[in-house]
């Protein structure tokens, strides 16, 4: 690779830009800056969007923008910007959707051509460096685009402006005015229906992406309903993906998407935000279904993250993802084995070896990796029972042999150079993680979950926290921006912890949180914006407001804003607060028709807005032992829409309780009382009584 050029990637604390500033690109960073220079030489600018994680942004790093002539002519042509995306997802949404408009693709990474304003003319995804695909090379593009500037610049700015008009349409088409009610959550839980895999489990074709949002919301109707097809749906989907190779299970945890329609060979990285949502599903459904493969599932991911980093977890904090590969010519080859690995790892156990093909399907040509069908991804396509039988053994013997072929196989692929970790500190996906760490606790019993995600949001809140700005994006970077998303998803968090601990602290931030949220992110018109509008200098398409209501890839910043506005109405009954819930969701259910299976999260929150919240309160003393058996049941049982309360007897009196409650409540314990809408059922003292009234009593 050529030596260093100039460029201003250096002073980065971005992985992803520290690896462009070895380039011979001048890469410049987002700012205007770059803009400024694009004006006075009158360049466009050639916008490169990616990730540290992502395999084809390094192929077309390795590719192109190490490739000296190709740089060269880069230099020449375009001012050239470098983005982390996952730094500055204001600056990507933005653009996806630009490329999106220009070539109906997106994704990473994502290759713009700009005018000196910001607006995009022209871009795509990933280019070759020479025709292939059917895409052009790299460097025809680089020229052509050039020379259009060059020659036909009134054109392209045409075109631009053109793009600008339609995503402005299409924002506005996304935030449509309305009134929810019970039929929006019908009718997009119809369509959720529709679009189920029977087949495979999971929504749509491939490639296929978790949709926990959509899960949660199915698992939620099961409950209220009884409705057999929504826990088919629950169970055949979280069955597939935990048995399929978007699990990793050897390490535990979740690639990022599988390639194909059954699960199996996926794109290898592993995102915080996933992860995190995917342990809260798990272990919730784990609750509701006491199936003990969601218990393993979901302790898995738990157990990646104090394997993967284990430092940074005993620190307060998780990391942001895990690489899919080593290098761009590496095709998932530390996840992947051959058989001739495998016998190795087991040392030539032949029985071991036997166990381990049919137990991880590597007899099955739909496991292959495309590049090299020689390796094979591991998934689970026979269960002990079977194996025993295909091996002529005990099941009990063969799920031993099952357990010590997994741990050999995860000791031999420990020794391979591991992809990188980025151990970078992004608030809102810390959030993520935190709550799916919080359920864990809740529903799996796992403690030390709890207490890894307490330390986090802990860490959160004393380096990351200004009263008056809110959640900086990145810990320890105050001019990293804040951005909704971290507020949402660290709010609904530290409502978690609230009621896992019965802290008030937690509550107390999570009060804080939604008052900046309030002040500094929402629009008179009741949606909330990605971005404060009065921080910084807004340059390109940054001018153009963004109001998220699509989980793409995490829950959206206003579905999460309007949840935690409900629960955090609930827990303190602030009617101002659930008003202004309802402000938010109103904003989007015009356009909610249009975006049901995309804004899964959108549902829910109206989900909770329009059915009846549950309110479980529990009196008694910290010491009573039957006390504590009532509250630990309250929070192990799972239940839609219910938010939990504790008090010592003598706080009846003081503290806040529904209305309903405040003439049955006795300040004599231990009872516990559960009130769902304005419905209260008579207290219960024990804590098999109240398992029964929190799974059968409904208003």
């Amino acid at each position: 690779m050529a030596e260093p050029a100039p460029s201003t990637l250096q002073a980065s604390r971005s992985p992803f830009l520290q690896h462009g500033f070895r380039q011979p690109v001048h890469w410049l960073r987002w700012g205007e800056d770059a803009f400024e220079r694009a004006r006075r030489e009158n360049r466009p600018i050639l916008l490169d969007i990616g990730a540290v994680w992502c395999h084809w942004c390094h192929v077309m790093d390795h590719e192109s923008y190490e490739n000296p002539d190709t740089a060269r002519l880069i230099n020449e042509l375009f001012v050239p910007v470098k983005v982390d995306r996952d730094e500055r997802p204001d600056v990507d949404a933005r653009y996806q959707r630009a490329v999106q408009a220009l070539s109906g693709q997106g994704g990473w990474p994502l290759t713009a051509f700009l005018t000196p304003e910001g607006e995009a003319f022209y871009g795509g995804t990933y280019f070759p460096p020479d025709d292939r695909f059917g895409r052009p090379s790299f460097p025809r593009v680089l020229r052509e685009v050039a020379r259009v500037w060059r020659e036909e610049q009134a054109r392209a700015r045409e075109a631009a402006q053109s793009i600008r008009a339609r995503l402005t349409a299409h924002e506005d088409a996304e935030a449509q005015r309305g009134k929810i009610s019970r039929r929006l959550v019908e009718d997009a839980i119809e369509e959720l229906a529709q679009s189920f895999d029977f087949r495979h489990g999971g929504f749509g074709r491939a490639p296929k992406f978790p949709n926990a949002g959509a899960l949660a919301l199915l698992l939620d109707r099961w409950l209220d309903t009884g409705t057999d097809w929504a826990r088919r749906i629950v169970a055949e989907t979280l069955d597939a993906m935990g048995s399929g190779g978007l699990h990793d299970q050897l390490g535990g945890g979740f690639h990022r998407y599988a390639t194909d329609a059954r699960w199996l060979v996926p794109h290898f990285e592993k995102m915080a935000y996933d992860n995190g949502v995917l342990l809260e599903i798990y272990a919730r459904a784990y609750a509701a279904l006491r199936d003990p493969h969601y218990r393993e599932v979901g302790g898995g991911v738990v157990d990646y993250y104090r394997d993967v980093s284990p430092a940074l977890l005993d620190a307060g904090a998780f990391p942001a993802s895990q690489d899919a590969d080593i290098g761009p010519h590496d095709d998932g080859d530390y996840w992947t084995w051959t058989l001739e690995e495998i016998a190795a790892a087991l040392e030539g156990d032949e029985r071991g070896t036997r166990a381990a093909v049919l137990r991880y399907g590597l007899d099955d040509p739909a496991s292959s990796m495309h590049l090299d069908p020689s390796r094979h991804v591991l998934y689970l396509a026979l269960d002990a029972r079977e194996v025993g039988l295909r091996l002529d053994i005990e099941e009990a013997e063969a799920a031993r042999l099952l357990a010590d072929v997994r741990r050999r196989l995860k000791a031999a692929r420990d020794r391979r150079p591991r992809p990188f970790v980025d151990e970078t500190l992004y608030s809102g996906w810390i959030g993520l993680v935190a709550a799916g760490h919080l359920a864990a606790a809740r529903y799996l019993g796992r403690d030390d979950a709890g207490a890894a995600a307490l330390r986090a949001l802990d860490r959160l809140m004393t380096e990351a926290f200004d009263p008056a700005l809110g959640l900086a994006h990145r810990v320890g970077d105050a001019a990293a921006g804040h951005y909704l998303e971290d507020q949402t998803h660290v709010a609904q968090a530290l409502l978690d912890a609230y009621e896992l601990t019965q802290e008030p602290k937690w509550l107390e931030r999570a009060r804080a949180l939604t008052r900046v949220l309030l002040e500094r992110f929402a629009e008179p018109g009741g949606a909330f914006t990605d971005r404060p509008a009065g921080e910084a200098s807004p340059v390109g398409s940054l001018a153009e407001p963004h109001r998220p209501i699509v989980d793409a890839p995490a829950p959206s910043g206003n579905a999460v804003a309007a949840l935690v506005l409900l629960r955090l109405a609930a827990l303190t009954h602030e009617r101002r607060t659930h008003e202004r819930a309802l402000e938010a969701l109103d904003r989007f259910a015009g356009s909610a028709p249009q975006l049901a299976t995309a804004a899964a999260t959108y549902v829910r929150a109206v989900d909770w807005a329009t059915a009846p919240v549950s309110t479980v309160v529990i009196v008694g003393d910290d010491a009573d032992p039957a006390a504590r058996a009532l509250f630990q049941t309250a929070l192990r049982t799972y239940r839609p829409r219910t938010v939990l309360r504790r008090f010592r007897p003598g706080e009846v009196a003081t503290r806040e309780l529904p209305p309903e409650l405040v003439a049955m409540a006795s300040a004599q314990g231990p009872r516990a009382y559960l009130c769902v809408g304005q419905t209260c059922a008579a207290p219960v003292s024990e804590a098999g009584a109240l398992e029964e009234l929190l799974r059968q009593f409904h208003a």
